[in-house]
């Protein structure tokens, strides 16, 4: 018997949510044999975000039942049945949070059909609810609220139940009765853990780095390592004993001290860092009639490229970008098959360079500023953005083109100042994949502050 279940809550913080609705359909596998749906009234505010995903707001509850009234109703049909929730690991979190300030020890077992679908449907191009229930076909109204979310979780849990032949995956994936279920040692670790971008590090009773990793939500990260299922995840979670973390502030600060700090410490449940961070690049050439030529190749080991990337679209999107920003010929830079003119050229997007109408000199320093806008090649600068803190500020410098350190600032001064910049940076090794991690980020995120810096 299976209890097919969803939840909306209150939101807000960790282990502090309130339910506002609940769905459960009890299964038998063939027919839904009872079901339960009903409003909560959680007896604290729904967050404002909350209320535009789902549409319950706090006027919906104020006569809803509370969860103590409906409490027996859940335990007696969640009797003798599996709990099959989308991201199981939530609702069931949720239910036994709700149970235990009752004073109530919830358990039951649990299917998660996020595992089921991954290992039934592997060639599934996302496995969020809406997106996976959309791409097989499968039709679902009241999206965010527990009935619809309910049973779009049934049919799908239905067509997973018929791919599953032998049986033998469902019996594999069945967790134990508290699996998903935190300890009070790693409830606690995690509690300590703030919500915001930086590094945390995984140690085991020596105190030895076992894991490090980076993420914009370290909280989140953390607590998903301690409910993963699988023999790695379990190892992981059996020998981490103490959890630390770094704020870093933003995204590229975090992935400069996560390569530096896997290199040095080595981490024996991190995976053996690649050696190059990237398998793309540009190249340039000048051709017969003096054009610069631009060109995307694979990199394999070559040093004499412009910048790099992480795939062969990125490059391409890249060679589009810089095509339009700066009116470069598609034909020169390898975008055009076209033996005379490029088809820009007729758009009045490209000045004639395929036709050597255009000055090699001018389009040459076109070229040249498009890439000098794009990477660090011989370039003194800092790179400023977001800090740890409100009036803190992150510095990544930069010297003769190569990455020689980051640190955090609040003053103006401390970075006008080479002698303060110098002391408040720490050192960091500099290379092809620093270089890449630096230019990538700079592309993608637009309005990052640059000084330039007179050596």
């Amino acid at each position: 018997m299976y209890a097919i279940l969803d939840i909306e809550t209150t939101g807000g913080k960790y282990n502090e949510e309130g339910i506002t609705e609940i769905a459960i359909h009890k299964f038998d596998g063939h027919k839904v044999v009872d079901k339960f749906i009903s409003l909560i009234n959680p007896e604290k505010e729904i967050q404002p975000f909350v209320v535009n995903l789902t549409g319950i707001n706090n006027k919906m509850l104020q006569t809803a039942p509370k969860f103590h009234e409906v409490a027996k109703r859940i335990v007696e049909i969640t009797q003798d049945a599996v709990i099959v929730a989308h991201n199981a690991q939530f609702d069931y979190r949720i239910l036994r949070t709700e149970f235990r300030r009752l004073g109530y020890n919830y358990e039951r077992k649990t299917l998660c059909t996020v595992d089921l679908s991954k290992t039934l449907l592997p060639e599934a191009e996302s496995y969020s609810l809406g997106k996976l229930v959309r791409s097989l076909g499968i039709p679902v109204s009241e999206r965010h609220r527990a009935n619809g979310d309910a049973l779009a979780t049934l049919k799908l849990f239905k067509l997973l139940l018929t791919k599953d032949s032998d049986k033998s995956i469902l019996r594999k994936v069945l967790r134990n009765e508290t699996h998903g279920e935190l300890s009070e040692r790693q409830l606690d670790i995690v509690q300590q853990m703030p919500s915001e971008t930086g590094m945390y590090y995984m140690h085991n009773k020596d105190g030895e780095i076992i894991f490090l990793d980076k993420s914009s939500d370290i909280k989140k990260r953390v607590n998903q390592h301690f409910t993963k299922s699988g023999d790695q995840a379990r190892r992981l979670q059996k020998e981490t004993k103490k959890v630390t973390f770094e704020r870093t502030g933003n995204e590229l600060i975090a992935m400069l001290k996560e390569y530096e700090e896997l290199r040095r410490n080595k981490p024996k449940f991190n995976n053996k860092p690649s050696p190059n961070l990237f398998t793309h690049a540009l190249y340039e050439s000048v051709d017969e009639n003096g054009y610069i030529n631009l060109a995307i190749d694979n990199s394999n080991g070559r040093i004499n490229y412009v910048t790099t990337f992480n795939g062969a679209q990125s490059a391409a999107n890249f060679l589009h970008l810089i095509n339009t920003e700066f009116k470069l010929c598609d034909r020169l830079n390898g975008r055009s098959k076209a033996m005379d003119q490029c088809p820009r050229f007729d758009a009045q997007d490209c000045n004639g360079a395929c036709l050597r109408i255009e000055d090699p000199i001018e389009y040459n320093a076109r070229v040249s500023a498009a890439l000098g806008k794009y990477h660090l090649n011989r370039k003194n600068m800092l790179i400023v953005d977001k800090g740890r803190e409100i009036g803190e500020y992150s510095a990544v410098l930069i010297k003769n083109g190569i990455f020689k350190g980051l640190g955090f600032y609040e003053l103006n001064h401390q970075i006008n100042n080479i002698h303060i910049l110098e002391s408040i940076i720490t050192p960091m090794r500099g290379d092809a994949n620093t270089k890449h991690l630096i230019e990538s980020y700079l592309r993608k995120r637009k309005g990052i502050k640059i000084l330039e810096l007179n050596h």
